[in-house]
């Protein structure tokens, strides 16, 4: 991305590795809602900047300090960077660092042939689990890292807004733990299509089809859409939790009502990006929570990345992969 609104496929210097850093030739690099916000220039960072924060590759160089990975070994890469010293970090809560950065948003990411990498950011993939389909765990992470924060008991009901990837994943996730229903809600008949297929409750373009005189449980934004948030807090039953997952837009703004949420006991919540959860969710992708043949719909190769963030953004296919 050269500047906002502007996409240019061109050479660039290869990366070398610092001493703890790897170098990976990505086999698949996804595309997701942050990639539109930075070509919308929401996020502000330094132009030009190499896209993508979703990949998965082989190693082909290695740092002088590295150990325990060798050119060669295919890995999905967190890409997440901390500083590791300010006030959040020191607390564990990385995700929320003074001085955040991340592969491919602010610095160079995998929508190239090569990228590097921190040693302590990979995940090493078993031989089972093909790294042109692991470039899902780092969305699955933030789904993992948005279960985190959410109350999980037996019989809980849940109710999504949104059958793209991020919503689908939840679906997944909300089947195993503990889901005694999951309804999904989007505009786009295709997609809810795949939820159907995935095994939701039910799938539906409005909430107000649903039989839930209680409410829900728990209720999944992942749509970042003004309306979609509206409706869904007025859907959270007695003493459940609104989780706010999709990335809005700066402007974004909705309005609550504090009586309701008095009255009623809920708990709002968000959650922002990876912590600490890249790892589970490699174990879980590569124990078989997702079957990346239904979950991926579309891969390009790098001189269409332009094409794919258009088809992206107007909502066709699933989770839309780049292959450099």
């Amino acid at each position: 991305m050269v500047t906002p609104g502007r996409i240019a496929v061109e050479e660039v210097p290869d990366p070398t590795p610092g001493p703890t850093d790897v170098v990976v030739r990505p086999a698949a690099v996804g595309i997701c809602g942050t990639d539109l916000h930075i070509m919308d220039g929401e996020f502000a960072p330094s132009f030009p900047i190499v896209p993508g924060h979703e990949f998965a590759g082989e190693i082909v160089a290695v740092g002088s300090q590295v150990s325990g990975y060798a050119v060669g070994d295919q890995v999905a890469v967190d890409p997440s960077l901390y500083c590791g010293y300010c006030y959040y970090c020191k607390r564990a809560r990385g995700n929320q660092c003074e001085n955040w950065a991340a592969i491919g948003v602010t610095a160079s990411g995998g929508a190239a042939e090569f990228v590097a990498a921190p040693m302590a950011n990979l995940f090493a993939l078993p031989d089972h689990l093909a790294a042109r389909d692991a470039a899902l765990i780092e969305p699955l992470s933030c789904a993992v890292r948005g279960f985190d924060v959410l109350p999980r008991a037996m019989a809980t009901s849940y109710l999504i807004y949104g059958s793209g990837t991020m919503g689908l994943m939840m679906l997944e996730l909300a089947k195993r733990a503990g889901a005694e229903s999951v309804s999904v809600v989007d505009l786009n008949p295709a997609r809810l299509a795949t939820a159907e297929r995935l095994g939701c409750s039910a799938a539906t373009t409005s909430a107000e089809e649903l039989d839930a005189p209680r409410g829900f449980d728990v209720v999944i934004d992942c749509t970042g859409a003004e309306a979609a948030i509206r409706d869904g807090l007025s859907r959270v039953g007695r003493g459940g939790t609104f989780l706010q997952f999709g990335v809005s837009s700066y402007d974004a703004r909705v309005a609550i009502e504090p009586y309701e949420i008095y009255r009623r006991e809920i708990t709002i919540t968000g959650s922002m990006a990876v912590l600490h959860s890249f790892d589970r969710a490699g174990e879980l992708l590569a124990a078989g929570v997702l079957d990346p043949s239904i979950f991926v719909s579309h891969r390009f190769p790098l001189d269409d990345y332009a094409q794919a963030l258009d088809q992206f953004r107007a909502g066709v296919g699933r989770k839309i992969l780049i292959e450099p």
